[in-house]
Protein backbone atom coordinates (compact mmCIF):
# COMPACT_ATOMS: atom_id res chain seq x y z
CA UNK A 1 0.00 0.00 0.00
CA UNK A 2 2.85 2.37 0.78
CA UNK A 3 4.37 1.46 -2.57
CA UNK A 4 1.17 2.49 -4.38
CA UNK A 5 0.98 5.77 -2.46
CA UNK A 6 4.58 6.63 -3.31
CA UNK A 7 4.01 5.71 -6.92
CA UNK A 8 0.93 7.96 -7.09
CA UNK A 9 2.96 10.77 -5.54
CA UNK A 10 5.68 10.31 -8.16
CA UNK A 11 3.14 10.17 -10.99
CA UNK A 12 1.48 13.36 -9.76
CA UNK A 13 4.85 15.07 -9.50
CA UNK A 14 5.73 13.90 -13.01
CA UNK A 15 2.41 15.20 -14.34
CA UNK A 16 2.98 18.57 -12.71
CA UNK A 17 6.52 18.62 -14.09
CA UNK A 18 5.24 17.91 -17.60
CA UNK A 19 2.68 20.65 -17.16
CA UNK A 20 5.41 23.08 -16.13
CA UNK A 21 7.41 22.19 -19.24
CA UNK A 22 4.58 21.98 -21.79
CA UNK A 23 2.12 24.62 -20.59
CA UNK A 24 2.83 28.33 -20.51
CA UNK A 25 0.85 29.18 -17.39
CA UNK A 26 2.37 26.64 -14.99
CA UNK A 27 5.55 27.68 -13.17
CA UNK A 28 7.65 25.66 -10.73
CA UNK A 29 10.59 27.18 -8.86
CA UNK A 30 12.45 23.96 -7.94
CA UNK A 31 12.13 20.27 -8.65
CA UNK A 32 11.47 19.62 -4.96
CA UNK A 33 8.44 21.90 -5.24
CA UNK A 34 6.87 19.33 -7.58
CA UNK A 35 6.83 16.72 -4.84
CA UNK A 36 5.39 19.14 -2.27
CA UNK A 37 2.75 20.20 -4.79
CA UNK A 38 1.89 16.54 -5.50
CA UNK A 39 1.60 15.83 -1.78
CA UNK A 40 -0.61 18.86 -1.18
CA UNK A 41 -2.71 17.97 -4.22
CA UNK A 42 -3.28 14.50 -2.79
CA UNK A 43 -4.32 15.97 0.56
CA UNK A 44 -6.61 18.51 -1.11
CA UNK A 45 -8.21 15.81 -3.26
CA UNK A 46 -8.79 13.69 -0.17
CA UNK A 47 -10.11 16.35 2.21
CA UNK A 48 -11.38 19.41 0.34
CA UNK A 49 -12.60 17.99 -2.98
CA UNK A 50 -15.39 15.77 -1.55
CA UNK A 51 -16.74 18.74 0.42
CA UNK A 52 -16.72 20.94 -2.67
CA UNK A 53 -18.43 18.25 -4.72
CA UNK A 54 -21.14 17.94 -2.09
CA UNK A 55 -21.63 21.71 -1.82
CA UNK A 56 -21.77 22.21 -5.59
CA UNK A 57 -23.92 19.17 -6.37
CA UNK A 58 -26.77 21.21 -7.93
CA UNK A 59 -24.36 22.96 -10.31
CA UNK A 60 -22.75 19.63 -11.17
CA UNK A 61 -26.12 18.08 -11.95
CA UNK A 62 -27.24 21.08 -14.04
CA UNK A 63 -24.05 21.00 -16.10
CA UNK A 64 -24.18 17.20 -16.44
CA UNK A 65 -20.90 16.82 -14.55
CA UNK A 66 -18.88 19.46 -16.40
CA UNK A 67 -18.62 21.54 -13.24
CA UNK A 68 -16.30 18.83 -11.87
CA UNK A 69 -13.66 20.20 -14.24
CA UNK A 70 -13.90 23.51 -12.40
CA UNK A 71 -13.52 21.74 -9.06
CA UNK A 72 -10.46 19.83 -10.30
CA UNK A 73 -8.84 23.02 -11.55
CA UNK A 74 -9.74 24.69 -8.24
CA UNK A 75 -7.83 21.99 -6.34
CA UNK A 76 -4.70 22.87 -8.29
CA UNK A 77 -5.43 26.54 -7.71
CA UNK A 78 -5.64 25.87 -3.98
CA UNK A 79 -2.27 24.12 -4.08
CA UNK A 80 -0.71 27.03 -5.96
CA UNK A 81 -2.19 29.46 -3.45
CA UNK A 82 -0.77 27.55 -0.47
CA UNK A 83 2.62 26.50 -1.87
CA UNK A 84 5.19 29.18 -2.71
CA UNK A 85 7.19 28.32 -5.80
CA UNK A 86 4.25 26.71 -7.62
CA UNK A 87 2.14 29.20 -9.57
CA UNK A 88 -0.67 28.99 -12.08
CA UNK A 89 -1.62 31.84 -14.38
CA UNK A 90 -5.34 31.07 -14.51
CA UNK A 91 -8.07 28.54 -15.07
CA UNK A 92 -6.91 27.06 -18.37
CA UNK A 93 -3.35 26.26 -17.26
CA UNK A 94 -4.80 24.68 -14.11
CA UNK A 95 -7.18 22.58 -16.18
CA UNK A 96 -4.37 21.52 -18.51
CA UNK A 97 -2.15 20.59 -15.57
CA UNK A 98 -4.99 18.62 -14.02
CA UNK A 99 -5.47 16.76 -17.30
CA UNK A 100 -1.79 15.78 -17.46
CA UNK A 101 -1.77 14.63 -13.82
CA UNK A 102 -4.99 12.65 -14.35
CA UNK A 103 -3.64 11.04 -17.53
CA UNK A 104 -0.47 9.88 -15.79
CA UNK A 105 -2.48 8.64 -12.80
CA UNK A 106 -4.74 6.68 -15.15
CA UNK A 107 -1.82 5.09 -16.97
CA UNK A 108 -0.22 4.20 -13.65
CA UNK A 109 -3.44 2.64 -12.38
CA UNK A 110 -3.75 0.57 -15.54
CA UNK A 111 -0.22 -0.72 -15.28
CA UNK A 112 0.23 -1.41 -11.58
CA UNK A 113 -2.91 -0.57 -9.64
CA UNK A 114 -5.62 -2.82 -8.28
CA UNK A 115 -7.37 -2.71 -11.65
CA UNK A 116 -4.19 -3.60 -13.46
CA UNK A 117 -4.52 -4.09 -17.22
CA UNK A 118 -3.95 -7.74 -18.02
CA UNK A 119 -4.54 -9.84 -21.09
CA UNK A 120 -5.85 -13.32 -20.50
CA UNK A 121 -5.71 -15.76 -23.39
CA UNK A 122 -7.79 -18.89 -23.08
CA UNK A 123 -8.34 -21.70 -25.48
CA UNK A 124 -11.94 -22.37 -26.42
CA UNK A 125 -13.27 -25.85 -25.76
CA UNK A 126 -13.31 -28.15 -28.80
CA UNK A 127 -17.09 -28.05 -29.03
CA UNK A 128 -17.04 -24.24 -29.47
CA UNK A 129 -14.92 -24.22 -32.68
Amino acid sequence: MLYQMLLRLLLSAAGLGLAAVWLDGVHVAHISTLFWAALLLGIANTVVRPLLILLTLPATILTLGLFLLVINAAMLGLVSWVLPGFTLDGFWPALGAWFLVAALQGIGSLLIGKNRFTVKIERLPKDRY
